[in-house]
């Protein structure tokens, strides 16, 4: 299977270059907020739309919802739970 470098591609919405940056990114849900941060992606210079690698987004989508499982199902939350990504 041959790997797509979006990296090259440039933004679908206005046409600009996209950089490779590390992001933040909060989810609500039951009054429930949980943040990712240090997360790579691609973001265009112009418009500020995000891209992922491929299988990306389904990656950042599975860390929300284990953070929201840990949250409301273990009740183990104040107000905001946070996760940071790094690499070792």
């Amino acid at each position: 299977m041959k790997k797509i470098d979006i990296a090259k591609e440039s933004c679908s919405e206005c046409g600009g270059k996209l950089e490779k940056r590390y992001i933040s990114q909060e989810f609500e849900r039951e009054g429930v907020v949980v943040k990712l941060s240090g997360i790579m992606a691609l973001v265009c210079i112009n418009c500020e739309d995000i891209y992922f690698q491929p299988g990306g987004a389904d990656k950042v989508a599975e860390a929300a919802n284990s953070l929201f499982k840990l949250a409301i199902i273990e009740d183990q939350h104040k107000h905001q739970l946070s996760a940071r990504i790094c690499k070792a």
